[in-house]
């Protein structure tokens, strides 16, 4: 149990690296946690600082995901042996999760964090790399038909563990509950936009609509 406690932490503590933070540093102080939603993700960073600021910040988010679900495990760290009881399926997995929880609750910023999206999605270049694309795709499609990025973010993440129960259960089992069990916390995560929603004042990115009102709003923030 040390190793994985270890890995869990190490990879929490990676995952608390936030893209923003880090890149309003290198560009003079930036925080915007202070600024548009007050979200510190990639969506937020876009409206708020530009594409440029934005894409840096994603690399870093999703990189984080890369990180903890594909280096973190193979670690050799000191004075921590390998445990032979510990699955290296359900040892990545943990690890994968930790990373997105760091995002989420970042250690270095007051547990203030973003929305664990993109993170996410860097766990599942390692952990389902073909799933990317069935996840980008429902993200893309719900987004030219309502225009909420939140919305969108909910119904791919939830798409994930529909589509592995129908296809690779029971075989797929670890990865079918890491993605449940992160499609909950998504759906958590963004109770802010379903409330808003319900009350039918949350913002919408009109441009990608495909049937565009005019009363709907301009942005949204999540990542």
């Amino acid at each position: 149990m040390l190793e994985l406690g270890v890995k869990f932490l190490i990879s929490y503590f990676i995952g608390s690296a936030m893209g923003a933070m880090i890149i309003g540093k290198l560009v003079g102080g930036v925080d915007i946690r202070t600024m548009g939603s007050g979200n510190a993700g990639g969506t937020n960073a876009l409206r708020t600082q530009g594409r440029l600021f934005a894409l840096g910040v994603v690399i870093i988010d999703v990189g984080k995901g890369v990180v903890g679900a594909g280096v973190v495990p193979g670690l050799e760290v000191p004075f921590v042996a390998t445990d032979p009881e510990i699955s290296r399926t359900w040892l990545t997995l943990c690890c994968a999760a930790a990373a997105v929880f760091g995002h989420v609750w970042p250690v270095y910023h007051n547990f203030k964090g973003g929305k664990g999206a993109a993170t996410l999605v860097g766990t599942l270049v390692i952990l389902g790399p073909k799933l990317i694309i069935g996840v980008l795709l429902m993200f893309a499609l719900v987004v030219v038909l309502s225009g909420y990025v939140g919305l969108a973010t909910m119904s791919a993440a939830s798409a994930l563990p529909i589509w592995l129960g129908v296809t690779q259960l029971p075989d797929g089992q670890p990865l079918f509950i890491y993605t449940a069990v992160m499609a909950g916390f998504i759906i958590y995560w963004h109770r802010a936009n379903i409330q808003r929603m319900r009350a039918g004042n949350e913002n919408r990115i009109t441009a990608v609509m495909l049937l565009r009102s005019r009363n709907a709003g301009a942005n949204d923030d999540q990542s």
